[in-house]
């Protein structure tokens, strides 16, 4: 299996602009007017490595494949972006954590980078984030940290309204949703976070009904938070 980065002359980090900087200099150095015609097949190779790196959600794909291959020379693809400070690495060792079954792992490195703050949407493309983010709630609600889950969860489902995804597993995360709230989410959070919990459910796929419940929730914590003001 080619190793493009060594194709284009560039770490395995390189970002965008060194990336095409690299392969107009390559490109230039292979041209047939340069180079002849018997380079055809190296310039072929040239531009299928570009191809595969300038493009964010095939340059993830190629390194899960070549990190496979690359065991076999002793390359470790979770040593490697582990070596990264580059916060899009972060987010994709979260998600190579978790889908090789590391969960803990995950949550760590979720953790030492900012948890909440960490806006995984950012450093990810969309269906990645959200598979992520998915897998990512479920194991921090198994491990009853239900708050998190709970604003992972949330997140979700406001871009799933804004622009489907899930689509019918979307009534499975609603539901999800409901239980944190109905069996764990009132206990681990005070009255003032329960009002914005509930909050950020309007607007994001509920009906009316449901919505109506989650305003009688926050009307129920409102009068407690005036009860203990007076």
């Amino acid at each position: 299996m080619e190793n493009y980065y060594k194709l284009l002359g560039v770490k395995p980090g390189a970002s965008a602009a060194e990336i095409k900087k690299a392969f107009r200099k390559k490109a230039k150095q292979l041209h047939p007017d340069i180079a002849g015609e018997d380079n055809s097949g190296a310039m072929r190779k040239l531009i299928a490595a570009y191809e595969a790196l300038s493009d964010l959600n095939r340059r993830f794909d190629y390194e899960r494949v070549y990190s496979s291959y690359a065991k076999k020379t002793g390359f470790d693809y979770r040593t490697w972006l582990n070596e990264q400070e580059k916060p899009e690495y972060k987010a994709r060792l979260i998600f190579y954590e978790l889908l090789n079954l590391q969960e803990d792992r995950a949550i760590e490195v979720w953790r030492k980078n900012g948890g909440l703050d960490f806006q995984l949407e950012k450093h990810m493309e969309r269906e990645d984030w959200m598979d992520c983010q998915y897998i990512l709630a479920e194991e921090l609600d198994r491990r009853n940290f239900s708050f998190e889950a709970f604003k992972l969860l949330a997140a979700i489902l406001a871009e799933e309204h804004r622009q489907p995804y899930f689509n019918h597993f979307t009534i499975d995360i609603k539901k999800y949703v409901k239980t944190i709230i109905g069996k764990k989410l009132k206990k681990q959070v005070d009255n003032e976070t329960w009002v914005t919990c509930m909050e950020s459910l309007m607007g994001v796929g509920f009906s009316a009904y449901e919505e109506n419940t989650f305003n009688e929730y926050k009307e129920q914590a409102l009068n407690e938070i005036r009860a203990e003001q007076q």
